[in-house]
């Protein structure tokens, strides 16, 4: 009876460890979909682009020649509306989770606010695009500009950096909490000076997958009037002349990557699709270095955290 027994155990654990493998190679299978993919396309944009890479691809502005074309106007759009971006979703992000997490009370009011927030995420971009068009350009004035589309932009992402941010809150073990209130802090001590730092990590993840859906977005960009073809730059950030810093920047026209590459992919001519490759190889290479940065700084965040 005993020898029996340990034959079905042993048969058990034989069966089990089958289904382990099952899964893992279904696991596997599903990673290298996504990854092979991601390759393939890759390197057919490598392929097809890499000979239109050189130094006139970059300080070109476009034209109807595509040996001529450039994307001068697009790479300097996306940046400026990446900065503009960063700069209204991560502290307002990151200071909303804060609330929601450590100071908003527990009641009804907060579940709805938390509810929305958490389906926010997942709504179209076009959606956010309708709404930027009638409150920032018409009802705000703000117009077809920069300072429209980041905004718009930082919306989208905003429900990510949110939720991100408030996983990672709480994440962090109460024990933290609890040392630093013995020790006689108060809540905002102890927010700035031990959830904030441990968490951080968390949240430059939240950050990175909001900035990387961010750049490659053209629905809500095209909603708010960006511009197809433009042949001018908006004013310099910087100035040589006192006060040195312009804003005009913000109320500029403007035109972004994904747009450019819209432009030179809807051209029948096979030199404008080269064009378009190479500018998604850029568009590429700029995410996977924002990406890169953000990833070394999570890095050397989690490298000084001491538990």
């Amino acid at each position: 009876m005993l020898k029996q027994d340990v034959r079905e155990i042993r048969q058990l654990i034989a069966r089990h460890k089958r289904h382990d493998l099952m899964f893992a190679a279904c696991g596997v299978l599903a990673l290298m979909v996504g990854v092979l993919t991601f390759a393939a396309l890759f390197f057919g944009m490598v392929v097809d682009g890499l000979p239109r890479l050189n130094l006139d691809f970059f300080s070109n502005f476009p034209s109807r020649r595509p040996e001529n074309a450039g994307i001068l106007s697009a790479w300097v759009g996306t940046s400026l509306v990446m900065v503009v971006t960063a700069v209204a979703a991560i502290p307002l992000g990151v200071s909303a989770a804060v609330y929601l997490e450590e100071y908003a009370p527990k009641n009804w009011m907060t579940d709805i606010i938390e509810i929305n927030v958490t389906n926010l995420a997942g709504v179209p971009s076009i959606v956010y695009g309708l709404l930027a068009l009638g409150l920032f350009v018409y009802q705000f004035g703000f117009g077809q500009s920069i300072l429209s589309a980041g905004l718009t932009l930082s919306l989208l992402i905003l429900p990510i950096v949110i939720v991100a941010t408030r996983e990672s809150i709480r994440a962090i073990p109460a024990s933290i909490r609890e040392g630093a209130y013995a020790v006689g802090a108060t809540k905002w001590q102890t927010t700035v000076d031990h959830i904030l730092p441990y968490s951080a990590p968390g949240i430059m993840t939240g950050i990175i997958i909001g900035m990387a859906r961010a750049i490659g977005e053209t629905a809500p960009i095209i909603t708010i009037g960006a511009l197809t073809f433009i042949a001018f730059l908006p004013p310099a950030p910087v100035q040589a002349d006192f006060p040195f810093v312009s804003f005009e920047w913000l109320t500029s026209a403007f035109t972004v990557m994904p747009i450019q590459m819209f432009n030179w992919t809807s051209r029948p001519e096979a030199a404008f699709h080269e064009n378009a490759a190479a500018a998604g190889l850029v568009l590429v290479v700029m995410t996977l270095s924002m990406n890169g940065i953000a990833i070394m700084i999570r890095y050397r965040l989690r490298k000084n955290i001491k538990w």
